[in-house]
């Protein structure tokens, strides 16, 4: 069992950045890969980014984000990331981190993460 708990959201002018931290209890947060999704209202949460277990060699991202965002992580601080740079108003949505603890491919797939943070809400001004 692990439990997600996500900070850094707000308000923020479009063309801004904001990051995101997620704070992982437990003692093998390296063993879970991690993801960041989000969900506006009215829509389904979808697949931001997405970091390997261990060292983080391998990340995806939705091209909708690719080259504005950045996910990282930090085994000894238990946390992961996502650097969010050059915002855009249609970014604004509840930003959810989620751990994987199976040791299958990295995946973009909502169903194929176990845990889930109770989410952070960006907004993006135009």
């Amino acid at each position: 069992q692990v439990q997600l708990v996500e900070s850094g959201g707000g308000l923020v002018q479009a063309g801004g950045s904001l990051r995101l931290s997620c704070a992982a209890s437990g003692r093998i947060f390296s063993s879970y890969a991690m993801g960041w999704f989000r969900q506006a209202p009215g829509k389904e949460r979808e697949f931001v980014a997405a970091i390997n277990r261990s060292g983080g060699s391998t990340t995806y991202y939705a091209d909708s984000v690719k080259g504005r965002f950045t996910i990282s992580r930090d085994n000894a601080k238990n946390t992961v990331y996502l650097q969010m740079n050059s915002l855009k108003p249609e970014d604004t949505a509840v930003y959810y981190c989620a751990a994987d603890r199976d040791w299958g491919a990295l995946s973009r797939t909502v169903s194929e993460y176990d845990y889930w943070g109770q989410g952070t809400q960006v907004t993006v001004s135009s």
